[in-house]
């Protein structure tokens, strides 16, 4: 059973095309995976096609008849048509993964992240990152893997990390989490993420992590290169 969902407001944004596209995909993946959020979801799109479409009524206005020719405009429109398609290059679809592997495991990825992973693992020890390219600034979007017995030391944040539980099981200092579990913390939480059977994550992190504990300090100075 899912027990962490985006609250309200991030859906709403979501159904209004309002959000940044690392975090839409985030939505979009819970949704896949979350009937209670995917209801919501289109109960909101439905109310803000409504809305659009009233909006949109109030703005007609009334054509005149005897200037208005449906045959002669249509065919205009279809020879516009066909000269754009002369213009455009001919193209081949690329192929979408709909699974990836990292160490000898095969996960299936929600529909929302298959066409964002193009890139090479990178880790160390029983962490890797595949960071995926979502055209943003400072938001790092990333798959993150965690082996069985792995953790990732004790730490704040300097800004936002969200977390999307895709496979596998992880616990923290709050609490323990499943598949679809969207958690977002912030620069008041501290943590040090952990798991028995290993995990699949989607992340997004808008500012280096800060570590709080042993040797792992050390990489506080260098966490912009790092995040």
């Amino acid at each position: 059973m899912i027990n962490y969902h985006p609250d309200q407001h991030l859906l709403t944004l979501h159904s209004r095309g309002q959000l940044p596209l690392s975090m839409s995909i985030a939505i979009s993946a819970h949704a896949e995976m979350c009937k209670i959020c995917q209801q919501k979801l289109d109960a909101l799109t439905t109310e803000e096609s409504k809305n659009v479409f009233e909006a949109s009524s109030n703005d007609l206005v009334d054509i005149d008849e005897s200037n208005f020719d449906m045959a002669s405009m249509l065919e205009d429109l279809l020879d516009n048509k066909l000269d754009m398609l002369d213009l455009m290059p001919s193209t081949i679809a690329q192929p979408v993964s709909t699974s990836i592997t990292i160490k000898g495991k095969t996960f299936t990825l929600p529909r929302a992240l298959r066409k964002q992973v193009d890139g090479q693992w990178q880790g160390i020890g029983k962490v890797s990152r595949l960071r995926m390219n979502t055209g943003e600034g400072k938001a790092r979007a990333s798959l993150l893997h965690i082996e069985a017995q792995g953790e990732i030391p004790e730490h704040s944040h300097k800004g936002s990390e969200l977390t999307l539980l895709l496979a596998g099981e992880f616990s923290d200092e709050f609490n323990s989490y499943k598949p679809g579990d969207f958690m977002l913390l912030d620069e008041n939480h501290q943590h040090s993420p952990k798991t028995t059977e290993g995990c699949l994550c989607y992340t997004i992190v808008d500012a280096p992590l800060y570590f709080t504990k042993g040797f792992t300090k050390l990489l506080n100075p260098i966490g912009e290169l790092l995040y």
